[in-house]
């Protein structure tokens, strides 16, 4: 069935209030976006800020009375906002970005492809990919630099640390390409389920355990065997990852993040083992240098489109 979409441009002091305004009109869904193409990139710890310019946009069932429900949010505003209506017809919302996403190549060897499509070149490294919820599809610059290093600078039969593995893109792409373990780390529990769905669709044998990454979502269940003893990707949150010594961190996040797990992350990496991290605007460069400098040596840094990946060597 059809849906009708009202988008409302308003002042973010007042998201709140038309937020529940809408969701008391009967809205199925409400989310908020960016009306003036000013991102956040990364606001401080404990804090949500919206846009200065923040739309509003709430679904509605086709019988909704959207005229009435703009005048009782220009009540509550003191004005009439800026404000239209469109219908939205149905579809499978689970597989429609793929209209999207599409074989991506990264590097020389390495594709990135997502369920369903041929294989782009015969002799190509293929990691087969549907993110889920979770972030990485490898189309966005942090994570195209990352693969694209992995393409051309992993050793085979590497030990490899994915951590903020998101999809599990990353620690994923790794296997793939000739490295022999991988643990994949994220607090995010849809992170942990989308990276196991994703190594399943690799044929990558996993260890893990119900109690890790199914217990905060009952509903899901896994449906393929864990074996343990042969295990080549680990999945589980920060507070479970053992402590290992890595021939690569990978850590494609935020500088906030990573400037505070610096400690941390050095602990995981052999020495003479490499380093790379990424999700870092180019002016952010120095102070994540600076957090790592004490225990790595870095290379050049790669840029593009603004963001940069740092690679570096434990000492």
């Amino acid at each position: 069935m059809p849906w009708l979409q009202l988008t409302i441009d308003i002042d973010p002091a007042h998201a709140p209030e038309v937020e529940s305004l809408l969701e008391d009109a009967g809205a199925l869904a409400v989310s908020l976006a960016d009306a003036a193409d000013d991102p956040l990139y990364e606001p401080p710890l404990g804090t949500s800020p919206l846009w200065s310019h923040t739309r509003i946009i709430g679904l509605f069932e086709t019988s909704a009375a959207p005229a009435v429900i703009v005048a009782q949010v220009a009540q509550e505003l003191g004005q009439e906002p800026v404000w239209q209506v469109q219908w939205v017809a149905d579809q499978d919302w689970e597989r429609a970005w793929l209209e999207d996403f599409h074989p991506l190549s990264c590097g020389t060897r390495l594709w990135v492809c997502p369920s369903g499509w041929p294989v782009p070149h015969p002799d190509a490294v293929i990691l087969w990919l549907d993110p889920g919820l979770a972030f990485g599809t490898g189309t966005h610059p942090t994570t195209a630099l990352c693969l694209e290093w992995l393409d051309a600078s992993l050793q085979s039969g590497a030990t490899v640390v994915d951590y903020g593995c998101g999809s599990g893109i990353l620690g994923l792409a790794a296997l793939r390409l000739g490295a022999a373990r991988a643990w994949a780390v994220d607090n995010d529990p849809q992170a942990l389920l989308a990276t196991i769905d994703n190594a399943a669709k690799n044929d990558i044998t996993i260890q893990t355990t119900l109690s890790l990454a199914i217990t905060p979502i009952p509903e899901i269940s896994i449906a393929f065997p864990l074996k343990e003893s042969d295990a080549l990707l680990w999945v589980g949150p920060p507070e479970h990852l053992p402590q290992v010594k890595a021939d690569l961190l990978l850590a494609n996040i935020l500088a906030r993040p990573l400037i505070e797990l610096a400690p941390r992350l050095e602990t995981l990496v052999r020495p003479g083992g490499n380093i790379v991290l990424s999700g870092i605007l180019a002016d952010q460069e120095q102070s994540i240098i600076a957090a790592y400098q004490p225990w790595f040596d870095f290379h050049p840094t790669i840029i593009r489109e603004g963001w940069i990946c740092l690679t570096g060597i434990h000492r």
